[in-house]
């Protein structure tokens, strides 16, 4: 990485880095895509991998990211949707021996697990606090509650009981609250269009904002991480620029 990233407490990235559309933006046309990954990292201190919600990755490339990733980069990783959206967060043992495994794998370079639920799932204390029971305390667990019924004060004290961040959204029809439950936050920035989902790029003045918010948890001694997910037009790589600029 170079001198540009932001203070080591507040990581700023993007949701996934491999987008076509991203030639031109952050890739050199020239570049081959199997280099991308080593242009991504000459510029930001972290990105959240979510090709793994759709197809986990072979135990090999964890260790390959281990070696390719270099020294301070962190590497979140989105849970497989096979745990999430088939299962609903029932029966969680087999995928919570797959994320030990190959989570371990990444060594210093692993960043937190985020368990993003569907919208259709009701609140359902019993089957989280069962889930995130089941998963190693040693990963550091962020969870994406994206039904409104969630939101009560007995589900932020399940999440602290766990030392599990609840992930603070903007964007994307979400509910965005500012709650903080371990010593971690973990953002997700969905894009700030009303009318289309991670579409639109944010204003100057909403990224002076999310930096101060980010100055505050970072004061409070807690490590921030955050992802714009608003890929098409490059917008989340110019976001992450601009916030990590704001927060360095």
């Amino acid at each position: 990485m170079t001198d540009e990233t932001a203070d080591p407490g507040i990581l700023v990235g993007t949701s996934g880095w491999a987008y076509d559309h991203w030639i031109g933006v952050l890739y050199p046309p020239e570049l081959p895509k199997r280099r991308w990954l080593e242009r991504y990292v000459q510029e930001f201190g972290t990105v959240e991998l979510n090709a793994s919600y759709y197809r986990w990755p072979r135990q090999a490339t964890f260790g390959s990211w281990e070696r390719r990733l270099p020294p301070g980069f962190e590497l979140a990783v989105k849970a497989s949707r096979g745990l999430t959206h088939a299962r609903r967060l029932y029966a969680p043992e087999k995928w919570a021996d797959i994320f030990a495994r190959d989570l371990a794998r990444l060594g210093d370079r692993r960043g937190p697990l985020l368990l993003q639920l569907p919208p259709t799932l009701e609140r359902d204390d019993a089957r989280l606090d069962y889930a995130l029971g089941a998963i190693p305390s040693w990963i550091r667990v962020a969870v994406e509650l994206r039904h409104e019924s969630w939101l009560h004060d007995d589900v932020f004290a399940l999440l602290e009981r766990h030392g599990a961040a609840y992930v603070i959204m903007s964007g994307a029809h979400l509910p965005c609250v500012l709650r903080a439950t371990t010593d971690v936050v973990y953002v997700r920035m969905h894009g700030p269009s009303h009318d289309h989902l991670y579409a639109g790029s944010y204003s100057e003045d909403d990224l002076r904002w999310w930096a101060d918010r980010c100055r505050e948890w970072q004061g409070q001694g807690r490590r921030v991480y955050v992802y714009f997910n608003n890929d098409g037009h490059g917008f989340a790589v110019h976001n992450a620029r601009r916030l990590r600029d704001l927060t360095r």
